[in-house]
């Protein structure tokens, strides 16, 4: 059916051309490294949509907007009627998009111009006390309410906020002050102003003349922007062109300024806030927790055990003041510390919630510890006014459930952290230390200084010894190793390094030693941009998690209602006789039993664990992907992946190298191969054909040089689409097509002949080589398929996904390698605009597409399709097209980012399957569901302890997914090799 549907869509695009192919065929229309359609600078516009009434609405406004080309992405707010769209103004502009929502049925104005993405900034903000989805969705509003910014996105799982602004409209400062605004604490982590700003240190005798002489004479240097100094701190923060400037320079004239009496190094805090922040929120519930089990273990034991030891019960009822005993003036002085001081964030949290107009976790703790410890207090003067009073205290109920609730919040946070570990590992690859060269005017080594890798500056040349990291991205000046990329790449073998060849910071050197000219340092590596796209991925929400953002609207104002109906249900129902007084425990009385029951209620309810199902698998799969190459950018593009069941993949340079090389070699005279590529290299080297190339570069092989010197080729003459002729020692080479030699009436034998009919049939280019007359060998060219390509297909039909192949060659060579490779669906001759139709005709048909192209030619396909794949980006990780960047080559990384994709998804879904079930389950037991049956009754202590495990397991279980291991068939591919035959025929 897929191939019927391909031919009926595509029957009319020049199929009908099977004119043989010449020897040396025509370039692609658009060679590697020409973008024939630029798809230009990113633009966003919002706009007011008027007609929303529900998700539903939201999502047709969505699907309307997303089906127009060139849009990377929609938000569409219906809260407050807004849809935020980013995308590419040489595909469509702002008044498309806007009828394209009106013939959706909703009324549509222009609110924003599109604005070049460049003039925006991106600040990230730590925002302390965010505990559930509700707390995100009161920030995001807040911020998107501010004018100039264009997006923000609250993430609950790491407890950060990323914010688009324009900052000629709004400033980071009134970001922050909007968060706080809020009832939060903020703090600025990053921000984009910030890539080329360092903060220093100054020590010894700073005054407040010094420091303004320091900022006079680092202002008069060239390349630095600007300079801001805290006397209170001993900090500059100085704002340079890293082109021009760097640290070092500022740290000499920092020291000169002082006559030698100041040093100056890198501010210790910088770029550590978050996980100070992490760390300390962890010690702050650790200690408040054992601080907690001081308080609340004697409460525990004095209500719950030693009321059961003889000597010991009678000193705990000894009266004091009419009915009050001993024991419950002693839990009352134990809990009051654990209530109020220990327990004193879930007043704060509340207070904040409830200001805003919200309700979150810590409401629902603090009522029912409230209602528990209250309760107590009231049973407490009853007792001690009356003299016939025998009324039960509940602090151990209060106490108990605080320290559980603690003991969960640290738990979770503990696991939280372990979320993001994939970023803490690739922060530390970078090494601490660096070895400076110094060179003279004619560029030799006359020193070297071991300095701290923060302080390399570009153009800086850097020594790498064995086994030491590289500081910087950069390329060889001198030497030659090998260096494991895997860290960085995925990159399983160790990659040859010769001068001339680019290196990444973070990445080891095995074996030489290599003097590596830094080209981009600090936040311009690619280590620095691959932290900030998996960060960003991880703040991206998944549209799944929209599920949980609907329900937390709700679900602690629910739970209170239903708390307070569990309670006077039960309370009515003693008053009315509807069950037996039996059923009363003897230490309590039907009103307490009944608040026992609203209590239990009100704390096992748990928005955190829904809040936290969807961004911690994220977290954790887009941190495993990175290890693996695999950069996923964000839950939508996780969710999109997951549901692919249609592949497109370009050819050149997806399914083949993506450049000519030679794959075999048929020498047909007694010649040593050595001796033979000499001749044709010495005859090829002067030619600018792409497949000259390709056997210059191939013959290198047989020589031991790095960069060989071949023999001086006299009459070179170039035949335009035929080969070339010359004369290397006394010998006339002709290397060409059959039509060259047949030009010079030289016969071709008939094993000749074979060699390129069966060359024809592979799609492989046949070159003859003529020495004096004489055909000496044949060789055949190709652009290879890449290694395992076959079985990739072939685990992608076991995976139940169709694969096409789309490409702008001929069909002769687009079938052949389809054949080859195991593709039964080939679109040929296809323009770069025309692969973007295709892709949409197939989403048409109700599949979900993902793309697959080097990110050259295929930008308005990766755009178009469901999910867009940029294979073999390298470092070039910032390919905006691309949903999923796979950094290597490879094409089992398709299948990698495809099944971690269902993974991820899998356990989101288990996530929610868990904490609704909880929820559906444990509130009912909590209201004493199964209570009339069996006797059964949960204590509010034991609920708040399942509240506490619930978030604890959602995150445990997103956990388990770094484990993740790819599937199994990967293992299994084999590497193909190239063929050389060398030996002559036998006849």
């Amino acid at each position: 059916m897929a191939k019927l549907l391909a031919w009926a869509c595509f029957r009319n695009e020049g199929w009908g051309n099977l004119s043989p192919r010449p020897h040396y065929p025509s370039m692609p229309k658009y060679p590697k490294g020409e973008t024939p359609l630029e798809e230009g600078p990113e633009a966003s516009a919002l706009f007011s949509v008027i007609g929303m009434s529900c998700s539903a609405c939201a999502g047709s406004v969505e699907k309307a907007v997303k089906r127009l080309p060139g849009i990377r992405e929609a938000i569409v707010d219906v809260l407050n009627n807004r849809a935020q769209v980013f995308f590419y103004p040489s595909f469509v502009n702002e008044e498309t998009i806007r009828e394209a929502i009106e013939d959706a049925g909703f009324e549509a104005a222009l609110l924003r111009d599109a604005m070049n993405d460049r003039s925006f900034q991106v600040c990230r903000v730590q925002i302390k006390g965010l505990t559930c989805t509700s707390c995100c969705s009161t920030v995001e509003s807040a911020l998107q309410a501010i004018q100039g910014v264009l997006k923000a996105q609250v993430a609950l799982a790491t407890e950060e906020a990323q914010v688009h602004y324009n900052p000629n409209v709004v400033t980071y400062n009134q970001i922050l002050e909007a968060v706080i605004n809020t009832g939060f604490e903020a703090t600025l982590i990053s921000s984009s102003e910030e890539l080329s700003k360092i903060d220093l240190h100054v020590e010894g005798e700073v005054t407040d003349h010094s420091m303004e002489l320091m900022k006079s004479s680092l202002g008069a240097l060239p390349g630095v922007l600007g300079v801001d100094i805290s006397s209170e701190l001993n900090k500059i923060t100085v704002s340079y062109k890293p082109d021009v400037t760097g640290p070092r320079n500022f740290i000499h004239v920092i020291e000169e300024t002082g006559d030698g009496n100041l040093k100056a190094k890198i501010f210790p805090e910088e770029g550590g806030q978050r996980d100070s922040h992490r760390r300390e929120e962890i010690k702050q519930y650790y200690r408040s927790f054992l601080w907690s089990l001081v308080f609340t273990v004697p409460v525990f034991l004095t209500s719950m055990v030693l009321m059961y030891v003889p000597g010991i019960k009678n000193a705990l009822d000894a009266k004091l003041v009419n009915m009050l005993t001993v024991g419950e003036v002693a839990r009352w002085v134990l809990t009051t510390p654990v209530q109020f001081i220990l327990g004193w964030r879930f007043y704060h949290g509340s207070y904040k919630s409830l200001r805003r107009g919200s309700a979150n976790m810590d409401v629902l703790v603090a009522l029912g510890t409230n209602a528990a410890y209250f309760y107590s207090v009231y049973t407490l003067v009853r007792a001690a006014i009356s003299r016939d009073f025998e009324g039960n205290d509940f602090f151990e109920t209060s106490a108990m459930l605080i320290s559980f609730i603690l003991l969960g919040k640290y738990l979770e946070i503990l696991a939280k952290g372990k979320t993001s570990n994939a970023i803490a590992k690739l922060m530390n690859l970078t090494p601490d230390t660096a070895i400076l060269l110094s060179l003279d005017g004619d560029g030799n080594v006359v020193g070297e200084e071991e300095i701290d890798s923060r302080l390399v500056q570009k153009n800086d040349v850097i020594k790498v010894i064995p086994g030491a990291k590289v500081a910087s991205d950069g390329f060889v000046m001198w030497g030659q190793s090998h260096v494991n990329e895997s860290m960085i790449t995925g990159e399983a073998r160790p990659v040859a390094k010769r001068k001339g060849d680019a290196v990444i910071g973070g990445t080891v050197n095995e074996n030489g030693v290599l003097h590596v000219k830094a080209t981009r340092v600090g936040s311009e590596s690619a280590l620095s941009q691959i932290v900030r796209l998996v960060e960003s991925a991880q703040m991206a929400k998944a549209p799944v998690h929209k599920f949980a953002d609907r329900i937390s609207k709700y679900f602690v104002p629910l739970v209170i209602f239903l708390s307070f109906t569990t309670w006077l249900a039960w309370f009515l129902a003693a008053k009315f006789h509807a069950y037996p007084k039996s059923w009363i425990p003897s230490s309590m009385d039907s009103f307490e039993l009944a608040l026992q029951f609203g209590i239990s209620v009100m704390v096992i309810a748990c928005p955190c664990a829904l809040g936290l199902a969807t961004p911690t698998a994220v977290m954790v799969g887009t941190g495993v992907g990175a290890s693996q190459g695999v950069l996923i950018k964000g839950g939508q593009a996780l969710e999109s992946a997951h549901k692919v069941d249609c592949i497109v993949f370009d050819k050149t340079g997806t399914l083949t190298v993506g450049k000519p090389v030679i794959v075999s070699t048929r020498l047909l005279t007694k010649m040593v191969i050595r001796e033979f590529y000499e001749l044709v290299a010495a005859a090829e080297v002067n030619s600018e054909h792409p497949l000259a190339k390709a056997i210059v570069e191939y013959a290198k092989k047989f020589r031991d040089e790095e960069n060989p010197s071949w023999p001086e080729a006299r009459d070179f003459v170039s035949i335009t689409g035929h080969g070339v002729k010359a004369t290397v020692h006394n010998k006339e080479i002709i290397v060409g097509n059959k039509s060259l030699l047949a030009d010079h009436n030289i016969a071709i034998p008939a094993v000749a002949e074979d060699i390129l009919a069966e060359a024809e049939k592979m799609a492989q280019t046949g070159i003859l080589v003529s020495i004096n007359g004489q055909v000496a060998g044949v060789l055949a060219v190709s652009d290879p398929l890449k290694p395992g390509a076959q079985e990739v297909i072939s685990i992608l039909k076991s995976m139940k996904i169709t694969s096409i192949m789309v490409t702008g060659d001929n069909l002769g060579t687009a079938s052949s390698i389809a054949r080859e490779v195991g593709i039964e669906n080939v679109i040929a001759e296809a323009k770069p605009e025309q692969k973007a139709e295709k892709v949409k005709h197939l989403q048409a048909s109700g599949h979900t597409v993902a793309m697959v192209g080097d990110g050259i030619n295929d930008s308005p396909a990766l755009v178009a399709a469901d999910v867009g794949m940029a294979i073999g980006a390298g470092t070039d990780i910032a390919i905006e097209a691309a949903d999923i960047v796979l950094m290597k080559s490879n094409l089992e990384d398709v299948i990698t980012a495809i099944d971690l994709s269902r993974k991820t998804f899998s356990r989101i879904r288990l996530n929610y399957f868990w904490a609704l079930g909880y929820n559906l389950l444990g509130i009912p037991i909590a209201a004493g569901a199964l209570f009339p049956s069996t006797g059964f009754r949960l204590p509010p202590w034991i609920a708040g302890a399942a509240m506490a495990a619930s978030s604890v397991s959602v995150v445990c279980c997103s956990l388990l997914l770094k484990y993740y291991k790819r599937p199994r068939k990967l293992d299994s591919l084999e590497i193909r090799g190239i063929r050389i035959d060398s030996s002559p025929p036998h006849n």
